[in-house]
């Protein structure tokens, strides 16, 4: 049985280091001009991250909170001209959000104390601009105190995101963004009459006025708020002024003093995925080559090449040096909350495929939450982070590897103890007491120690005697989830294909996902043909172009009936691929493993393809009349602003007419058809009014409605004129119009 349990690897040891001990492992290491090829893989090979890193990356799941002005004005980015007024919050329930974050599996919260506008959400001593000069608690509400207290309550982190862009020092007569004030020697934090620091600690710096009272509100947010794990910069700049610098080594020793645990974003410690929509490379490392030494420096570019760190890119380094990704983005449409109506909401899906990908790809996953008005996360976002979390607890929550035999190392239920591997390729086989069905595999390399190092690595599963690939992957990290269709056995062999270096493996486990039947969507194209498939997401702020569904490995078989006029329905039929159907009603659901998920219906009309559009009042060069008929409910037809609007259509051929439907579009609120008029002609010339109709709450609602005529009318070409618009719009705008027999 050794031989069994030897493939390819030898034991692990405390001591594997002794291999190349000439290299230390380091954050940071240079590169020389005298290094070869090998010489600079090597190196890479011992870059390793801080303490403060490890302990970042261990967090791997953490809220972002997006909360100020922008929440009451509805605007992504402020204009720091904002009346605080304006910022009219009444209740606040930070423990609501907190225990949210926690039912989702987060470990910190990063709050935005002040964002681009300057309004900070703190008691602050240096600034009016603020929570302070608002109505809530008669001024003398803290929102971060707030935070910190439920924080401690529900046993999250937290972490504060300062912006360095200040619209209001910029806007403001007397603000000090880019005044032009000369450096001279500055004590932070500055005293402030009857406001003394229980913080006795002052600190000299060289600085002008605007990086003094930045230090002075980092002073205040790292030494009056707890311990904070993470402080985040963020590089946009709305606006800047007088050729302002950040002195951010004066920032930075301010920090490592004040919060030595906490890790910088978007500075040498984490940087930025380099996308805000949830997107992930197919290969992240950490170990990242640089042209400077990140260090000293006081600038870090944006990252946003897909093979950032990949080996041709290592080997043009003049640095290498550990900064892990953080993958962020919003659960909302915007970092900002606007309504519950009009901005969509990213599903559990999305949200747990993010979470696989994310967190199980090498980075850190960083989602907002924006609170409401109400100081609230909405039902919507919480259901979801509820669902997330039991998602994971379900899938993680249990180790399907758990008493299995194999490596000591990784059966022992320790990670502190790590498999070495000999040579750069090798593998290790587990077997369990009796069969198990997984889906999901989780690997971890020992990078506090070990750096990362697998470049290419794949799953067997024993089945019919002999070794059947499940899949295969490249770099692992700190952390690789592996999905796959599900699999039974009770041998299974993992391999290193390469690396680059001798791999230490510190984790291994087997887990699975219960997938659920997705809802539906019966959809029928211009030609007629329905197609019936899992319902695509709504959510279309900054597209990652990923398929949720298909990533979670979901598999399900689709049935549909077909009811009739006169109330009779089919047997159902198992759908295979698309059809056509001359009227009546489909009635579809998916199935997997029993599960059977919701009903979709879907009326039949009339096959769009032989119509053509007759004349319209006016339109839209990127949303043409045509698009009202084209049998995409993601396009439109949008009118201008003002005058009579209409759209005329040829049907091909005189129809027997029964009712009809409006899709309205959803990208915006104007030119909902709340109130219409359908005419009819069979000439083209000669019109016949028909029957006037209203569809009510579209705004809120805005999903296809229904009219069915008083009686049945024959007509080749139909007429819908607007009567008016919902919420006073002055255009008409359709997605779809259908009509039926």
């Amino acid at each position: 049985m050794k031989q069994l349990f030897t493939l390819g690897f030898l034991m692990l040891t405390g001591s594997a280091m002794a291999q190349h001990s000439a290299i230390a492992p380091k954050s940071t290491i240079p590169v020389v001009a005298t290094d070869s090829e090998a010489d600079i893989i090597r190196k890479a090979a011992h870059v390793v991250p801080t303490a403060n890193q490890f302990a970042a990356l261990k967090n791997e799941f953490i809220a972002f909170i997006h909360f100020g002005p922008n929440t009451f004005t509805r605007m992504e980015w402020g204009n720091g001209k904002e009346d605080p007024a304006i910022f009219a919050l009444e209740k606040l329930d930070t423990d609501q959000w907190c225990a949210a974050m926690k039912a989702a599996g987060m470990k910190m919260v990063i709050i935005t104390v002040k964002h681009h506008d300057g309004f900070v959400l703190w008691q602050s001593r240096y600034t009016r601009h603020g929570i302070m000069s608002t109505g809530f608690r008669n001024g003398k509400g803290d929102i971060l105190r707030d935070l910190t207290a439920s924080c401690k309550k529900y046993g999250l982190k937290l972490g504060v995101y300062l912006s360095p862009a200040d619209l209001f020092q910029i806007e403001n007569a007397e603000g000090l963004y880019g005044n032009l004030s000369k450096y001279t020697e500055r004590t932070i934090p500055r005293a402030v009459p009857g406001r003394p620091f229980k913080d006795k600690r002052t600190f000299k710096f060289k600085v002008d006025d605007y990086n003094e009272y930045f230090l002075n509100q980092l002073f205040e947010l790292l030494t009056e708020y707890g311990e904070v794990h993470e402080v985040w910069f963020d590089g946009a700049h709305p606006k800047t002024k007088g050729g302002q610098q950040y002195n951010y080594t004066a920032w930075k020793k301010l920090i490592h003093t004040l919060a030595p645990k906490a890790v910088i974003f978007g500075r040498e410690d984490v940087r930025w995925c380099g996308n805000e929509s949830g997107g992930t490379r197919p290969q992240e490392w950490n170990v990242i080559p640089y042209e400077f030494n990140p260090t000293t420096a006081s600038q870090f570019p944006d990252m946003e090449k897909e093979d950032l760190a990949l080996r041709p890119q290592l080997l043009q380094a003049k640095f290498l040096h550990y900064q892990q990704a953080e993958t962020n983005t919003s659960i909302r449409e915007g970092w900002f909350y606007r309504d519950d109506e009009r901005q969509q909401v990213r599903s559990a899906d999305d949200v747990f495929d993010i979470y696989e990908r994310a967190a199980g790809g090498n980075s850190t996953f960083l989602l907002n939450i924006p609170p409401n008005r109400e100081g609230r996360f909405s039902p919507a976002d919480s259901a979801v982070l509820m669902e997330t979390g039991r998602r994971i607890r379900e899938t993680y929550g249990k180790n399907l590897f758990a008493g299995a035999k194999g490596p000591a190392a990784l059966t022992d239920n320790n990670p502190a103890t790590i498999l070495s591997l000999k040579q750069d390729t090798g593998s290790f086989i587990l077997q369990t007491p009796r069969p198990v069905t997984i889906n999901r595999i989780v690997l971890q390399e020992a990078v506090r120690t070990h750096s990362e190092r697998v470049e290419g690595h794949a799953v067997d599963v024993w089945e019919n005697g002999a070794w059947k690939e499940v899949i295969a992957a490249h770099n692992i990290g700190y952390k690789k989830i592996l999905r796959f269709p599900a699999v039974t056995g009770n041998r299974f062999r993992i391999r290193v294909t390469g690396s680059r270096m001798a791999p230490a493996i510190s984790h291994v486990s087997a887990h699975f996902f219960k997938s659920r039947p997705p809802q539906l969507a019966v959809m029928q194209g211009a030609d007629g043909n329905i197609t019936i498939a899992p319902k695509k997401e709504t959510f279309g702020w900054k597209p990652h172009g990923q398929d949720a569904g298909k990533n979670l490995g979901n598999t399900f078989d689709i049935y549909y009936t077909i009811r009739q006029k006169n109330g009779t329905v089919s047997a159902p039929v198992k759908y295979t691929t698309p059809f056509t159907l001359p009227s009546g009603e489909i009635h579809a659901v998916a199935v997997h493993e029993g599960d059977t998920g919701a009903v979709a219906r879907k009326v039949i009309g009339l096959p769009k393809l032989p119509w053509k559009l007759v004349s319209v009042s006016s339109e839209d060069a990127k949303h043409p009349g045509a698009h009202a008929f084209d049998g995409n409910a993601r396009t439109w037809w949008q009118s201008d602003d003002g005058g009579e609007h209409a759209i005329t259509i040829d049907l091909g051929a005189a129809q027997p007419l029964a009712s009809f439907a409006y899709t309205p579009q959803t990208a915006h609120r104007n030119g909902m058809l709340q109130k219409g008029r359908l005419a009819i002609s069979n000439d083209g010339v000669n019109w016949t009014p028909v029957e006037e109709f209203t569809f009510g709450n579209l705004i809120n609602d805005p999903v296809t409605r229904y009219h069915y005529l008083r009686s049945t009318t024959n007509a080749r070409y139909v007429r819908i004129t607007l009567l008016e618009a919902a919420g006073g719009s002055k255009s008409l705008a359709i997605a779809e119009l259908d009509f039926f027999l």
